[in-house]
């Protein structure tokens, strides 16, 4: 094999302290699949790390769209087998060679990534939901493709996970001004977005649209606990486990610790389902 497509252990052991340090939900859950699988699930984590790190480093849309295509011309290097010199390039290059993942499944990813460091609103919540769908969602979905597990399970997952996420990092995106909860939610609860970014926590309306969204991403959690069980695309799942110890320290100024998300993850790795 040419060594510019090879995993080597040195390099799987770094994108694997790149994914725990910046994703330990997915770390940890990695932790769950066939050994020959975590290097390239690691690959494909760190490199969705590296994407939504775009929208937290900047505040302009061109400078994010600039950092965007910076990002598809490395997966376009990789998938040449000609990676830059940068671990994540080279785990990509070994994932696009070895696994079935394709260029266009990166591009995607990359694309749907724009409207983090975009001015754009989404008005309800089934356009919220497409936008999980293509990042997060996506990245399930590819991680279960690489364990030979079946895409088609994760979606309610996805989105279980992918709201509770967002829940979680509202504060962040206040204070950046940027809103990802839908705008007729908004209008229901007679707030503009302007006035939504500057709402104290324990304002009722803000109390009020985090209970609306908690109350959707339960939904979908149990939508995907009804399931039937995801057999091989168990650890492209299991971050989903997650959703209920979140959803139950919204409220709090603490987040869960990291023992208890690993009794979680633990507790339906045994099980084999959410």
């Amino acid at each position: 094999m040419d060594a510019a497509l090879h995993m080597d252990t040195a390099l799987a052991n770094r994108l694997a302290a790149s994914v725990r340090a910046a994703d330990p939900d997915r770390y940890f859950s990695t932790l769950f699949a066939p050994a020959p699988q975590r290097p390239f699930l690691f690959a494909l984590y760190a490199f969705n790390a590296e994407l939504a790190r775009v929208a937290q480093t900047v505040r302009e849309p061109m400078l994010g769209a600039i950092r965007l295509e910076w990002w598809r011309e490395t997966a376009e290097g990789a998938a040449k087998g000609s990676p830059r010199n940068l671990d994540v390039a080279k785990g990509l290059a070994a994932l696009l060679a070895q696994r079935p993942v394709a260029l266009a499944d990166l591009e995607a990813l990359i694309a749907a990534r724009a409207f983090d460091s975009s001015a754009d609103r989404f008005a309800d919540f089934a356009a919220l939901g497409n936008y999980i769908d293509a990042t997060s969602g996506a990245v399930m979905r590819l991680a279960a493709r690489i364990l030979g597990g079946n895409p088609a399970l994760v979606r309610e997952a996805a989105r279980a996970y992918g709201l509770t996420g967002l829940l979680r990092s509202l504060p962040f995106h206040n204070e950046r001004h940027k809103l990802y909860l839908p705008l007729d939610l908004l209008a229901a609860l007679h707030v503009t977005p302007e006035e939504f970014f500057h709402l104290e926590t324990n304002d009722p309306r803000f109390v009020a649209a985090m209970r609306q969204t908690a109350l959707k991403a339960r939904d979908h959690f149990f939508a995907a606990r009804a399931q039937p069980r995801p057999g091989l695309a168990l650890a492209a799942i299991l971050p989903a486990a997650l959703v209920p110890v979140y959803l139950r320290k919204l409220s709090r100024a603490r987040d869960v610790p990291i023992h208890r998300r690993q009794m979680a993850l633990l507790s339906a790795a045994m099980k084999r389902r959410l």
